[in-house]
């Protein structure tokens, strides 16, 4: 049975959601979540204010709406037990390049609290379930995501954001070299 066409209001309803949507990731990313504001979201996406509160309620049901964030990361897990570090930082960085969207994140996540929970979130729903896959010790796996995080979150902020030329101009191969190694200890040493 073929699917019934769309009606044009669905389809203008759509294309709206998704221009505030692009709208808010290049404001956030741009000012930040504590001066980013509706008006100035409605104006880059060339409609009323009133149509952003009516989608998305208020300013941090937008915000979670833009910057909502699938890692996709690889089940390290599946791979040799050794290749768990080298995996999760290529994988991270084939994530960052060009992601406006992460790019935000981390950009509002340094600068407001809202922005810091949503980092936390994406974090703990998603990395800290698979560093407790192969970490030796259950009980260490927070401790270890943790440590995970700060050396890709570190890595982003200075290839990404605040592009610190020699962060920039290292491959990704010599990225991998650099941090695999750490991120696997992370993941997989014994405790220390």
């Amino acid at each position: 049975m073929p699917t019934p066409p769309t009606p044009p209001a669905a389809r203008r309803s759509d294309a709206t959601r998704a221009a505030i949507l692009e709208a808010a990731r290049e404001r956030f990313a741009a000012d930040g979540y504590d001066r980013a504001t509706i008006r100035a979201i409605a104006r880059d996406a060339r409609i009323d204010p009133s149509m952003v509160m009516r989608y998305y309620g208020s300013k941090e049901g937008l915000f979670t709406a833009a910057v909502s964030v699938d890692l996709a990361l690889p089940d390290i897990s599946a791979l040799p037990r050794d290749r768990a570090g080298e995996a999760l930082v290529r994988h991270f960085l084939s994530l960052w390049e060009d992601n406006e969207v992460l790019t935000a994140v981390l950009r509002v996540g340094a600068l407001s609290a809202a922005g810091a929970e949503r980092t936390r979130d994406i974090f703990r729903d998603q990395l800290l379930p698979a560093a407790r896959r192969v970490c030796p010790d259950p009980e260490q796996a927070p401790t270890r995501a943790a440590l995970v995080a700060s050396h890709l979150l570190g890595l982003a902020l200075t290839r990404y954001v605040l592009r610190i030329p020699p962060a920039v101009e290292l491959s990704e191969g010599e990225v991998v070299a650099w941090l695999g190694p750490s991120v696997q200890r992370y993941l997989t040493a014994p405790h220390p």
